[in-house]
């Protein structure tokens, strides 16, 4: 990602998938991102996102070698979030997601932790229970149980 990337000012979806990427950086210029796709890549973490923190909405991160969710808090509006396939193993990086005020949509799938959860048949309580304002989890939408109380 090199600094080309700033000469962008008026992009609102850019799509950097497939690139062997190591680190997400030089997005300092790019003021109106609001779609970001950097799925398989080499990305270990979330370093360098802060400078579209108050614009971007999607973030399609899947395939790649994220663990930590470390600076995810940022992402003020981000409403989707892709990131299946990744190294998340515990729910101490999975509650940062519950930090994210607009996150309604989360592709989780394939991470240690959905993995380990998924087998025993608890995911999807276990992670709606952890990040509430969950429209929809792993393509399935999210039901409360006031929700199913009223039905």
């Amino acid at each position: 990602m090199d600094a080309s990337l700033s000469m962008l000012a008026n992009c609102e979806k850019l799509s950097l998938s497939t690139n062997c990427i190591e680190k997400i950086a030089n997005l300092n210029g790019l003021k109106n991102l609001r779609i970001l796709s950097l799925g398989r890549n080499n990305i270990k973490n979330l370093n360098g996102l802060e400078v579209v923190g108050d614009t971007l909405e999607e973030l399609w991160i899947s395939y790649n070698f994220i663990e930590k969710l470390k600076g995810i808090h940022v992402m003020k509006k981000l409403k989707i979030l892709y990131m299946s396939n990744n190294l998340v193993k515990d729910w101490a990086e999975f509650v940062k997601l519950a930090e994210l005020p607009c996150l309604e949509d989360l592709v989780f799938v394939g991470n240690p932790l959905e993995e380990k959860y998924s087998s025993e048949g608890s995911w999807i309580e276990e992670a709606s229970k952890r990040v509430p304002k969950l429209k929809k989890l792993d393509g399935t939408p999210v039901i409360k149980e006031d929700e199913e109380e009223e039905n």
